[in-house]
């Protein structure tokens, strides 16, 4: 079963995602607001068993997907992860020993099947297919070895990125990376039972059906277990943090010339065993 956020009658809920629509929980808990407040409760089984044998609450085409935990603390992305990736800014130089890291903001994400928002600053709209991983127990300075036993469950991201607006400043990436409506989360989380969910997983990117970014997770740079060893280093994880683990080459900025987005595109995000993140393209 996958847990999902969602709006329906401009009221937001939590749920389990069926067949056919959604199962919403929220009203049945109203202690825990939203599923950050699942997770912090380590309540995830315990509203999945409550999903079994109910009714769907909302159907297909009632209500609108939401990103699935809607008020993290934190967002951490992670890039250059993948060999390729690195290999595409022709600098002559090795991967690095650690990994770069960004912030981003809950704003600059909207849910599966909402359009990403072009401003009209700019046209370098990119995109970035992603895993990201929920943390569901928190800690610091946490060991590798012991990492992936605080994942609370996984989610698709597409990293929505202003090309541009990357390169306004000479150390940072923030201004480029924030853009409200710039990127997607989604479409639902999947709880975390076992490490083969995330050891080499392949992730696919797809344009209007084209492919465009093809990779597995298994050739990542830094591993998960790694990029969660590493973070809580400098910084307290804390339960509904996310950790956006890194984009394969192919990103629209490498073509040659730029491939930008454009109103009417369609991105689909897919990984094994998690699923498919479906978004277009509107204009601000």
């Amino acid at each position: 079963m996958k847990l999902a956020t969602f709006t329906a009658a401009d009221q937001q809920f939590w749920g389990v995602v069926a067949s056919n629509g959604m199962i919403a929980l929220s009203p049945d808990f109203p202690k825990w607001k939203s599923l950050r407040n699942v997770i912090e409760a380590g309540a995830v089984q315990t509203v999945l068993d409550a999903a079994i044998g109910r009714p769907v609450t909302h159907a297909e085409g009632t209500f609108r997907w939401d990103i699935p935990v809607p008020d993290p603390e934190k967002i951490i992305c992670v890039g250059v992860n993948f060999p390729d990736r690195n290999a595409e800014y022709k600098d002559g130089q090795d991967a690095p020993p650690n990994m770069s890291l960004f912030i981003r903001f809950p704003r600059s994400f909207v849910g599966h099947e909402t359009p990403l928002t072009r401003p009209p600053e700019t046209p370098q709209l990119d995109y970035e297919g992603e895993i990201a991983i929920v943390i569901g127990k928190g800690g610091r300075r946490i060991p590798e070895a012991e990492a992936l036993s605080h994942i609370a469950g996984l989610t698709l991201c597409n990293e929505g990125t202003l090309r541009d607006w990357v390169r306004h400043a000479k150390f940072n990436v923030t201004q480029g990376k924030n853009w409200d409506g710039s990127g997607a989360m989604g479409p639902w989380l999947v709880p975390f039972t076992d490490p083969s969910q995330i050891a080499d997983v392949h992730l696919q990117t797809r344009v209007n059906g084209d492919t465009r970014q093809d990779d597995r997770t298994g050739r990542m740079l830094f591993p998960v277990a790694r990029q969660i060893a590493y973070i809580s280093t400098f910084t307290t994880l804390v339960p509904g943090d996310i950790i956006v683990t890194g984009t394969p080459t192919g990103a629209g900025a490498r073509f040659d010339p730029p491939v930008w987005l454009v109103p009417g595109d369609e991105i689909e995000i897919e990984a094994d065993g998690i699923g498919i993140l479906r978004n277009g393209v509107v204009d601000e």
